[in-house]
């Protein structure tokens, strides 16, 4: 969108909160660049330059704007909704692979050599993957800076600045102020404490709590999404507590717990960490489960289009997708559900955590577990498991699949080939193929034609009951048809309770 300048001036000028995110603009005579809709006297359109990303506007040699907060913008929908090699890069440096892993770590995940990620990122970002990944950097930073009292070295470290040097420079050139007089402007009320040991467990290992705002784009709906994850929550590893849901999280350099609670203008996240590396990655993931970087005026738009959907869509505008923070996880869950009711999947899951999941201490009570990573589960015994041979068969499959590096179902995959993988192995028909690709794999134009929840909401609506019939009258949904049912589930009395046809 950046290339279009005449549409880019006008969402400037109309102080357009729809489009931050999308575009960044930039003034040549203050150096500085803003979100589209920052609250300053809008600049001369001959004085703004557009730009695609963040750190494209920062190697082009400006700052951030100490009012608009641009680099803590809701994040470009069109990374969810994109299939691309760029898209499936952009989830993966948002979830901190080129921290962790390097470049060439980035472009193995993806199946492109380093210099064809870089050529590519370049071309449509105008910036590469380390840049890209700095800014990503700063942004940790500067929400550590303010949102913690640690010391300024610990900051440092746990953003993944490879020296106290890098780190204050750093800081200086995005945001034109030390670490310290970011400190110094933020309010002390919201600075928490320094990492603590939970009590009682003197040997666990020491937290970091922190307390962040999660911006979105309005009209969000928070009734589907926070009440399907609390319907389907497993005992041990999520619960809904006090209106916050509550989960335990599984991270690359350990492990956290996170508390999302919806508020009017953000979602309020508390975490808590073991290690502060994971901190990038926890909220990208934390986005991702709740569908944070949606545009819900371009979905809701073309789904009210639709004389049968439009009143659906007036009623609750702004319904979002719930996804996941670990895809394999919620591979494993969608065949344990396959067939039975949601009680009955949470106790499943919920025994699964309990004998195969890491054991860990929550400061507050009520969760005790991780959910069992593949490793783990590759050593389960089908036989101890209470369902049907069949679906052991299933499962047993799906975590040699995913044990074996043959399906890749995290925020890089690419969908269609996960979604031919899967197909391909045994029991997985279209229901289970479908979720997964809805939740795990974040494709927001997935559709469960064969769900009966969505064939019992289309039929009340007049519309055809068939799996066939159903997805030629879908075709003028896409490519929101994710979206289409979340509006059909929310007609069903019970909309969790789905029994899969296959």
């Amino acid at each position: 969108m950046h290339t279009d300048t005449e549409r880019c001036v006008r969402a400037v000028q109309s102080k357009d909160a729809r489009f931050d995110g999308w575009f960044y603009t930039a003034v040549t005579t203050t150096r500085i660049y803003c979100r589209p809709s920052c609250p300053v006297v809008p600049p001369k359109p001959a004085n703004m330059r557009f730009y695609p990303s963040a750190a494209a506007a920062q190697q082009a040699g400006f700052r951030a704007c100490k009012r608009c907060r641009p680099d803590a913008a809701p994040g470009s929908p069109q990374w969810d909704e994109r299939a691309d090699l760029v898209a499936r890069a952009m989830r993966l440096i948002a979830d901190g692979v080129v921290d962790r892993d390097g470049v060439p770590g980035l472009a193995a995940r993806l199946g492109y050599s380093p210099r064809q990620v870089e050529r590519q990122l370049l071309a449509e970002l105008g910036a590469g993957p380390l840049a890209l990944a700095r800014a990503q950097r700063a942004q940790t930073a500067r929400l550590l800076i303010e949102t913690s009292a640690l010391p300024m070295a610990e900051i440092a470290f746990a953003a993944g600045f490879a020296s106290i040097r890098s780190f204050n420079d750093t800081v200086r050139e995005v945001f034109a102020l030390s670490p310290s007089e970011l400190r110094q402007r933020a309010r002390p009320a919201s600075l928490t404490a320094a990492p603590a040991a939970a009590p009682g467990a003197p040997d666990a290992p020491a937290r970091t709590a922190l307390t962040l705002r999660l911006p979105f784009r309005k009209p969000l709906c928070p009734d589907n999404l926070f009440g399907h994850l609390a319907a389907t929550a497993v005992p041990g590893v999520e619960e809904w507590r006090d209106g916050a849901y509550r989960r335990t999280l599984r991270l690359p350099y350990g492990h956290g717990i996170v508390a999302l609670t919806p508020r009017p203008g953000h979602i309020d996240c508390r975490l808590s960490l073991t290690d502060l590396r994971d901190l990038a990655g926890a909220i990208a993931r934390c986005r991702r489960l709740l569908d944070l970087d949606a545009d819900p005026e371009a979905v809701d738009g073309l789904l009210a289009e639709d004389p049968v959907l439009a009143p659906l869509v007036a009623k609750a505008p702004g319904r979002r997708v719930p996804r996941t923070v670990d895809a394999d996880e919620f591979a494993v869950r969608a065949v344990i559900g396959q067939q039975v009711s949601t009680a009955a999947a949470r106790t499943h899951a919920g025994r699964l955590a309990a004998a195969y999941g890491e054991r860990i201490e929550d400061p507050e009570g009520g969760l005790s577990h991780l959910f069992p990573s593949t490793e783990a589960l590759a050593g389960l015994d089908p036989e101890a498991l209470a369902m049907p041979r069949s679906r052991r068969a299933t499962l047993t499959g799906l975590i040699s699949a995913l044990a074996a590096g043959e399906l890749q179902l995290g925020p890089g995959g690419d969908r269609e080939r996960a979604r031919a993988a899967l197909a391909a192995l045994p029991g997985f028909g279209p229901w289970t193929v479908e979720c997964i690709a809805m939740r795990a794999l974040g494709d927001p134009d997935a559709f469960t034609a064969t769900d009966l929840g969505v064939r019992r909401a289309a039929q009340g609506l007049g519309l055809p009951g068939t799996p066939a019939a159903l997805l030629a009258r879908a075709a003028a949904w896409r490519p929101w048809r994710a979206y289409a049912v979340q509006y059909l589930w929310a007609t069903d009395d019970h909309p969790i309770n789905h029994l899969p046809a296959e």
